[in-house]
């Protein structure tokens, strides 16, 4: 990193900045009160509140939503006349799935082999911290030299957009000229990368019905219609042979011409075991930033153990599609459906059910915003020029904002590298970065406000 004085006051923060991750991680923050108390998601927005109140803050305000969450809000005036920029950062969290698969206990913030491991970590509670060391930092040197607008949500996890539907509502709480998401990731540790693109998402639950309840295997099995064979017939036709996504009538077949994804470093990445082969077509970066791409995400089916020889009567499926940028999520979730109810065997009853949506997102990366931040990521990663990438990934309330605030510049960084493993057991940040990066945007708000 740069040597100057803010270099050793972003440095001189990190342990405050260790501890305060600690806390924050603790709360077992998954926005789904079916799998945690929602009691969890409230403390640690109570937490979000009280930090931004200690720093100074005014006007925080706990925003309840429509999806019954709660979103954390604050301001800091700068010096008169300077531009305004909102940090966007988000405390909820993805379940940990299997935790006897953790190293360490996933709400427990562990140190090992030079990463702090926890969940939420990196995706995004490391961003909150991002914000809060950068600003920080500004203040010992000067003061921050803009009026600074943060909010950070309380269920992007779980795609119900109660934070979009409350910024249509509330349009004047968050407009700024320039806004700054801290949940995305650098390309590789050590290599500065602002993410120019977003896939859109659309979430959707299947139900199949066949028969008015299971029957015995043995007395009906091979003319009566089962629905979960029907269902793996539905869910099949999503893909090609190659594994393509092929929903009837949606485009898959678009091209990214910026930063290359080398097909052996993806592998590492994705930790594809030997001898299993990628799926789709077209180069990495095609596949997993400009083209879209279908998950099944859990299936409703009797598990093995305690299964009985039955014809099963009805099962259903949690599908995620991606939408790349130039799709509408709206239009895509139309064509899944549809897609699906068409491929039903045997008459089989189709019931589609949308659960979440958000649309794709694509940044302006000519604007002046864009210049402060690569001179800013240049100095704080000693010289690496900014690279930009796109992400597979989903934030709704991105293209919430760009229709909201169409003046304002949007910028996406942050600390989901490759080996974070976002979204997976074993959740890590790397303190190297989450020091860069909020040296990167103290210096970023200062150069902006120069800029301005």
């Amino acid at each position: 990193m740069s040597d100057s004085p803010l270099t050793d006051t972003v440095a001189a923060l990190q342990p405050r900045a260790r501890t305060e991750l600690a806390e924050l991680v603790a709360f077992k923050s998954v926005a789904d009160p079916a799998q945690f108390p929602k009691s969890e998601c409230e403390a640690a927005a109570e937490w979000v509140a009280g930090a931004l109140r200690a720093d100074g803050f005014q006007d925080v305000a706990l925003l309840d939503t429509p999806d019954g969450t709660q979103s954390v809000y604050g301001f800091l005036p700068g010096p008169a006349g300077a531009p305004t920029v909102l940090l966007y950062a988000h405390y909820d969290v993805q379940p940990p799935l299997d935790e006897a698969a953790w190293v360490s206990p996933p709400f427990e913030l562990t140190e090992r082999d030079g990463r702090w491991y926890g969940r939420g970590a990196a995706d995004c509670k490391g961003g909150l911290i991002m914000h809060l060391t950068a600003l920080r930092a500004l203040k010992e040197h000067g003061g921050v030299p803009v009026n600074v607008k943060v909010i950070v949500e309380g269920s992007e996890e779980q795609g119900t957009g109660g934070l979009e539907r409350y910024a249509e509502a509330h349009p004047e709480l968050l407009v700024a000229d320039a806004i700054v998401i801290g949940d995305a990731g650098n390309f590789r540790v050590g290599l500065p990368t602002v993410t120019a693109t977003l896939r859109g998402m659309t979430l959707v639950r299947v139900q199949v019905d066949t028969l008015e309840g299971n029957l015995h295997s043995g007395q009906f099995g091979g003319a009566a219609p089962d629905a979960l064979a029907a269902l793996i017939r539905i869910l099949d036709s999503l893909r090609a042979e190659d594994g393509s996504t092929t929903v009837n009538g949606l485009s898959s077949d678009a091209s990214w011409t910026g930063l290359a994804y080398p097909e052996e470093d993806f592998r590492k990445d994705a930790k594809v075991l030997d001898g299993v082969e990628l799926i789709g077509s077209g180069s990495v970066a095609d596949r997993i930033w400009a083209r879209p791409a279908v998950t099944v995400l859990g299936i409703d089916c009797p598990p093995v153990v305690g299964a009985t020889p039955s014809v099963q009567a009805g099962a259903r499926a949690l599908v995620s599609l991606r939408v790349p940028p130039g799709t509408d999520a709206a239009a895509a979730t139309e064509l899944l459906a549809a897609h699906m109810e068409n491929a039903a065997p045997w008459g089989a009853r189709v019931a589609v059910e949308q659960v979440g949506q958000g649309q794709p997102f694509r940044a302006d990366t000519g604007s002046p915003a864009y210049a402060s931040m690569a001179s800013a990521l240049r100095e704080a990663y000693d010289g690496e020029e900014m690279q930009t990438a796109g992400m597979g990934g989903s934030i709704p309330l991105c293209n919430t904002l760009a229709g909201l605030y169409p003046d304002a510049e949007i910028l996406l960084i942050g600390l989901s590298e490759p080996e974070a493993q976002i979204h997976a057991v074993n959740e890590s940040v790397s303190p190297q970065e989450l020091e860069r990066l909020s040296l990167a945007e103290a210096l970023f708000l200062r150069g902006f406000a120069e800029r301005s």
